[in-house]
């Protein structure tokens, strides 16, 4: 009889647990979900997905965001997010650290074609 009761107690707990779960991702608006939508379509998933599956997902990858995030903000400069942060946390992680860099160096690129652009548009309304 006490194993019946300590499976139920197990039982109720786990319950509200859950409960708790899904009162706390189903009161927050998602974020990623069209994204994350497409994201799983070109990795192979259904064109449509299920809900459930992306909800998950996009747990996921915001309590990733949100750990990334708090140790990048323990180092360095205490309280602040820097670019070097990131790279730092992402340095033992070849591919992770492989897509930072590319990112990066895509952004800067960016940026100076959006500057050449700018000069060249400022000097054509200077004539």
């Amino acid at each position: 009889m006490a194993a019946a009761e300590e499976t139920f107690e197990q039982f109720e707990e786990d319950d509200a647990a859950e409960t708790a779960l899904a009162l706390s991702s189903a009161g927050r608006k998602r974020l990623f979900s069209k994204e994350l939508r497409c994201m799983m379509y070109g990795f192979g998933d259904d064109q449509n997905p299920y809900t459930e599956s992306v909800d998950i997902i996009e747990d996921l990858v915001i309590e990733f965001i949100t750990e990334m995030t708090y140790k990048a903000m323990e180092i360095g400069r205490t309280g602040r997010v820097q670019i070097d942060d990131i790279v730092f946390l992402v340095r033992k992680d070849p591919r992770k650290y492989a897509r930072v860099k590319d990112l990066l160096t895509m952004n800067e690129e960016l940026r100076r074609a959006r500057k050449a652009f700018d000069e060249i548009k400022f000097a054509g309304n200077v004539k």
